[in-house]
């Protein structure tokens, strides 16, 4: 898992201006599912779409109305959807690290191949780290693939000297 330092130590570099970048609504719900899919897909882990995309599906129409996932999509001048990315809004107990009370966690940050190499995932990022400056959340926290570490790292991200573990619990 990586974690972001303070705002303050990374610049944006400039993207071209045939982007721009807009929250995401429930109505984006088919590209948010298609980016997900897409994601594990290009990193190689085995996706079942069939049941992952209803079940992505339902839990973005009960996530994004309450405010715990929010997403942001980056369009290209004629508005076809380039990439996009977003966050869950956790409850954070404050700690040595951190003494906040919410953790936003990044995942699902995608750019359509057409469109790599143009800074648009950095702009995405770029715009959570924003908009969670604004909404007083200075901490972050994301698993980063193996493409994508490098930016990650550029943007103030560092790997976490207590690993993530997870336990999959099995429905009986």
């Amino acid at each position: 898992m990586l974690w972001v330092r303070p705002y303050a130590e990374y610049n944006s570099p400039t993207v071209s201006p045939e982007y721009r970048v807009r929250p995401a609504t429930l109505a984006d719900a088919s590209v948010l599912v298609h980016h997900r899919i897409a994601m594990f897909t290009d990193m190689g882990v085995a996706v079942d779409a069939d049941v992952l995309e209803p079940a992505f599906r339902a839990w973005l129409a009960d996530m994004m109305p309450a405010g715990t996932y929010r997403a942001w999509l980056a369009e290209a001048s004629g508005g076809e959807v380039a990439g996009g990315g977003g966050i869950t809004l956790l409850p954070w107990p404050p700690g040595p690290r951190y003494l906040g009370d919410r953790l936003a966690f990044v995942y699902n940050v995608y750019t359509e191949p057409a469109h790599r190499r143009r800074g648009l995932a950095r702009l995405i990022m770029d715009t959570i780290h924003v908009w969670c400056r604004d909404e007083g959340i200075s901490s972050m926290a994301l698993n980063a693939s193996r493409d994508a570490q490098t930016l990650y790292e550029s943007m103030g991200y560092a790997e976490s000297p207590r690993p993530m573990m997870f336990l999959p619990i099995v429905r009986v």
